[in-house]
């Protein structure tokens, strides 16, 4: 028993590792690329991820980090293209919940709310505002002071137009935790939380 727990710690210890190219290039490419470059960025990075998942099958990260990346990558490619890929995004964050749901604090939950957030809906799409909603929710539950499941919880809330509790979860995610390894990302998203409060506010003052 003793042998697996090491085992199995150290396993985790080497997804770990082989991750943070992949957070340390996606910030790069969402934070500091031109638009018009990010999707080539994107595709050459999920290039690397499917070797990162190749190499950590059986963890919940690796394909969390895969799906991350996809879904941005259908960010940046749009319209009906971006279909494809964003069910490919979806399936490895749903392989992640099979994995170890509580894995990188519920980033999986986190980041399928916003896929399903983000994406059309029936017929054209999977999107669906009320699963991304029960998604970010559980999220939160995992995480309730973390920077990302905050600020998308409360961009889906200004989406429907619930400009004060919008506010209410902007506030947390500008007050969350830094996260050791991740400063490129926070300060990112630190701006986003910035703009997303000042248009919040004028909604409010309305």
């Amino acid at each position: 028993m003793t042998l697996l727990l090491l085992t199995s710690t150290a396993l985790r210890a080497d997804v770990l590792t082989d991750i943070v190219p992949l957070q340390t290039r996606w910030a790069e490419i969402n934070y500091q690329l031109d638009e018009d470059d990010r999707e080539k960025a994107y595709q050459q990075l999920v290039t690397v991820a499917d070797q990162v998942v190749a190499n950590n099958a059986g963890s919940a990260e690796a394909y969390i980090w895969r799906g991350i990346i996809k879904s941005s990558l259908a960010g940046a490619k749009g319209g009906l293209g971006a279909l494809g890929v964003a069910e490919e995004s979806k399936a490895d964050f749903e392989k992640a919940l099979t994995l170890d749901a509580n894995a990188l604090q519920g980033s999986a939950y986190t980041s399928l709310g916003v896929l399903y957030a983000k994406v059309p809906g029936w017929p054209i799409g999977f999107g669906s505002n009320k699963k991304a909603a029960e998604l970010l929710t559980k999220a939160l539950t995992l995480n309730p002071q973390g920077i990302d499941p905050n600020y998308f919880y409360a961009e889906l809330l200004a989406d429907k137009r619930d400009y004060s509790q919008a506010m209410r979860y902007l506030e947390q995610a500008k007050q969350a935790p830094k996260r050791p390894g991740r400063e490129s990302a926070d300060v990112g998203r630190q701006q986003e939380i910035a703009m997303l409060m000042a248009k919040v506010a004028k909604k409010i003052k309305h």
